[in-house]
């Protein structure tokens, strides 16, 4: 047995020394893969949760629901109300922390309640490599990820989701909506969900790996698009036809000014100058 399938059957081994448990569900490369982990060791002991939340795109919820629905697996859709939460809106350096604290307190509260005994959910080895406050609120909490434990990294787990069949083997990478909007800049309804359907935009266009940062106007009449797409794309984005497709459509969601990341997507931009 190669080294990647041996981190498989650890992964296996793991999840079913836990005998049941709740898998944390985004629809994501990675969750999806665990979620699909879990079903074969656990069978029915294993139940996806997945938050109904301001901060997640409506197409990703209905992806899990499709998701579980097609594999007969039993999924819980919770309210995660984190716009409620105290300290959210103000959008500190540690926004990620009080996030996962409010949604995994929320999941430990439906373990519980369901009598299985873990939650699990989808970190892996790369996540050490960016700024991950949520990572705290995980620990204190006692949550298991077994991805990580098991020495997956991304790369691994594409490979092996697409030897299980997962449409999500090559699906792109996805962060919450709040990581569009920059540190201590207000969280808003409104500002969610702009980035939302211009992101929507970008999808139906045809771009794959995308990003739109949403920035505040210190003029104070209209809010700043920041495309971030990778450099590749660059000339098809400039293309006269979608330029004044997406200036168009941007515009009409409140956007005043679009503007094209030079250095193109990357993960946690809105990382970039924080001092630990």
């Amino acid at each position: 047995m190669d080294k990647l399938h041996q981190k498989q059957e650890e992964l296996k081994k793991r999840i079913a020394s836990f005998g049941s448990c709740a898998v944390a569900f985004s629809s994501g490369v990675d969750s999806t893969y665990l979620l699909s982990i879990a079903h074969e060791v656990l069978g029915d002991q294993a139940v996806a949760l997945t938050a109904t939340a301001s901060l997640f795109p409506i197409r990703e919820t209905e992806e899990t629901v499709e998701f579980c629905k097609s594999r007969g697996i039993r999924h819980i859709l919770f309210p995660a109300e984190e716009m409620k939460v105290e300290g959210l809106e103000q959008n500190p350096v540690d926004r990620c922390y009080i996030c996962k604290k409010n949604l995994f307190t929320r999941m430990l509260a439906i373990k519980e309640k369901e009598g299985l005994a873990e939650i699990i959910e989808g970190s892996n080895i790369d996540d050490d490599n960016d700024y991950r406050p949520g990572s705290r609120a995980l620990a204190e909490l006692d949550i298991r990820s077994p991805l990580k434990d098991a020495g997956l990294s991304k790369e691994d787990i594409r490979t092996l989701s697409e030897e299980r069949g997962l449409s999500t083997w090559n699906k792109p990478s996805f962060a919450c909506l709040a990581s569009r909007i920059p540190y201590k800049e207000r969280i808003t309804l409104e500002k969610l969900s702009m980035v939302e359907r211009a992101e929507e935009i970008l999808s139906d266009i045809g771009f794959i790996q995308y990003r739109v940062r949403i920035h505040e106007n210190v003029s104070g009449n209209g809010q700043l698009a920041r495309i971030e797409i990778l450099p590749n794309d660059f000339n098809r984005i400039l293309n006269d036809d979608i330029r004044e497709t997406i200036t168009e459509e941007f515009r009409k969601i409140g956007f005043r000014f679009i503007t094209l990341d030079i250095i193109g997507y990357r993960m946690g931009s809105m990382n970039e100058g924080i001092q630990d």
